[in-house]
């Protein structure tokens, strides 16, 4: 293989998902010389993603560390959509439509009123309502929705429209795009000095940001010990497509736990219905499976049994990248020169102006801020790397 050499860098950052791209984006903005290395940048996990900002309605126990986080970073979009739509003149679809969490049985009512009675706890903004009240806030809802919780600050945005943006905006910012996927991170005197590309060009970097999603536990040249623990959680989506003039199906996101499987509705202003989403630990298979096409619908469809009638317009199913308690890792790692910003499993889409803002901060400060300690990869110096062969 033929090896060319680029010019260097103060950043490289591996791979051109959001995640990707927002730190690029706001490194270039401080002055950094930055580039990403990413075959198809703007594509990852984000396409399958259905954009739902849902901190509080996607609150579980044991996770109110990463809760904190979430927060402040749903309360940084309206700014942030604000600001990458004044860069690129592009509208990210982003909503403050809220959303609803309902229940079809005893068994998921009773699962909604402890979550209830937990985001209260903690002092979240959360409503219950009866069925007949969800009935009145959604007309198309099922007969049999037996009660549900009304967050108005869970809002969405449309993750395709956000990864073209950034894209858009990180071009503008003078970030230079090596559309090549990294073939190994390179290390001199100790510390990481960039990558060699899958094209053969060897990129030098003063830093180096691994955000390759959940390819991020798998590179090539980290050594086994730095390697973060990330393992692939599969994720199957619908898009359904509702026909002009039809009135909308939903006002608002609609979601519920039907017979112990998560199932969400997120009507884009488009005309678009995504429908998502089936959860499977099973490697690095991205294939869209009858059965979970046929769960996903069977499910919806108690909630809306109108949906079934709506053109089935695309399947696809996507790889989020999972730490062992669900939270990013972000900041520097044991290999100086090195840098984290990965494993935001299902909180991608939410969590991308606050990574952005954490790393453009620690990229051109050489500080990390006091609300990003908890997601170094310290905590997981015990842990494999490699957990995604087991799973």
């Amino acid at each position: 293989m033929h090896t060319s050499r680029s010019s260097g860098f103060d950043v490289l950052v591996v791979g051109g998902g959001i995640i990707g791209l927002v730190t690029a984006w706001r490194a270039a903005q401080r002055g950094l010389r930055t580039a990403v290395a990413d075959p198809e940048p703007g594509g990852g996990a984000a396409r399958v993603a259905a954009g739902m900002l849902a901190a509080v309605t996607e609150l579980q126990y044991g996770e109110q560390t990463l809760l904190d986080l979430n927060l402040a970073s749903a309360r940084r979009y309206p700014d942030f959509a604000a600001e990458l739509t004044d860069a690129t003149g592009l509208d990210l679809g982003y909503r403050a439509c809220g959303t609803l969490a309902v229940a079809l049985d005893a068994d998921d009512r009773a699962h909604l009123r402890d979550l209830h009675a937990f985001q209260i706890s903690l002092g979240l903004s959360s409503e219950w309502l009866s069925g007949r009240d969800c009935r009145r806030l959604e007309p198309l809802l099922a007969p049999g929705v037996r009660g549900g919780l009304r967050v108005d600050g869970d809002h969405q945005v449309d993750p395709r429209r956000l990864a073209t943006a950034l894209l858009r905006a990180a071009e503008l910012a003078g970030v230079t795009l090596l559309r090549s996927a990294a073939a190994r991170i390179e290390t001199a005197g100790g510390r990481a000095a960039g990558a060699l590309l899958d094209d053969g060009t060897a990129v030098h970097a003063d830093r180096t940001v691994l955000a390759a999603g959940s390819l991020s536990g798998r590179t090539p040249g980290v050594p086994e010990e730095v390697l973060p623990p990330i393992r692939p959680v599969k994720g199957q989506i619908l898009r359904l497509r509702i026909p002009p003039g039809h009135a909308p199906f939903l006002s608002r996101t609609v979601r519920a736990v039907v017979r112990g499987s998560h199932v969400y509705l997120v009507p884009r202003e488009n005309g678009e219905l995504v429908l998502g989403a089936t959860s499977e630990e099973f490697g690095w298979d991205t294939t869209v499976t009858a059965g979970g096409v046929y769960e996903l619908l069977r499910d919806a469809h108690e909630l809306v049994p109108g949906i079934t009638e709506l053109p089935l317009t695309e399947t696809l199913a996507g790889l989020r990248p999972a730490s062992p308690d669900n939270a990013p890792l972000l900041g520097r790692t044991a290999l100086d020169g090195l840098l984290l910003a990965t494993g935001h499993h299902r909180n991608g889409v939410l969590l991308t102006p606050v990574t952005g803002d954490i790393m453009g901060e620690l990229l051109s400060t050489g500080e990390l801020p006091g609300y990003a300690l908890p997601f170094t990869a310290e905590r997981f110096a015990h842990v494999p790397a490699r957990q995604e062969q087991t799973a």
